[in-house]
């Protein structure tokens, strides 16, 4: 069975977005997209929301086409392109760029990807990975924690109304200042 994983980029005290949904301060440095483009090359599935979905495929399908596009770019947007993503949505009607849109029950849609195909999943966007954590169906965090404290805005972790424990399985400091956190949920 594959796993499920949830992986962004944080601040320092938690947050994926600030209060007004601006992102533009968790841009990785080139060490860093680096790293994650070569976590990326192993993903066998994305798992969008809309919100995310409309974001990453307004910039990514044809990044590496721009001329001043970073070869750090055009490397992401090959590997973009190329991954298999399930957007769950009820208010899309047709997704392209190697989507499937998928309308049914989240649990269920979840556990069936988990049994088909190879390579992990990973979800992106933290109103999406909230339902999945309430669920259960995440099996490992993996954090890149900026060095900036926003103070507010939208959490990696969702409340919840019971604990889990993790096991720590990865760490690594990029010169940045960023840090990277790999945890296994303990099921």
């Amino acid at each position: 069975m594959r796993k499920l994983l949830y992986c962004m980029l944080i601040s320092l005290d938690g947050y994926v977005e600030s209060l007004n949904g601006d992102i533009s301060w968790s841009g990785p440095d080139d060490e860093v997209h680096a790293f994650i483009n070569d976590l990326s090359r192993d993903i066998g599935g994305a798992l969008y929301g809309r919100g995310l979905y409309e974001n990453m495929s307004a910039y990514w399908p044809t990044a590496d086409e721009r001329p001043d596009a970073p070869q750090i770019e055009i490397d992401f947007a090959r590997i973009w392109r190329n991954t298999p993503k399930y957007v769950f949505s009820k208010t899309l009607d047709k997704v392209d760029w190697n989507s499937t849109l998928v309308t049914g029950d989240l649990e269920t849609e979840v556990n069936r990807l988990k049994q088909e195909g190879d390579g992990y999943l990973e979800v992106g966007g933290a109103t999406l990975a909230h339902s999945m954590i309430r669920l259960g169906l995440v099996d490992e965090f993996r954090i890149f924690v900026h060095p900036l404290v926003l103070g507010r805005g939208k959490p990696f972790f969702p409340e919840l109304d019971t604990s889990f424990r993790t096991t720590l399985l990865e760490t690594r400091a990029f010169d940045s200042g960023m840090v990277y956190l790999r945890y296994g949920v303990q099921h």
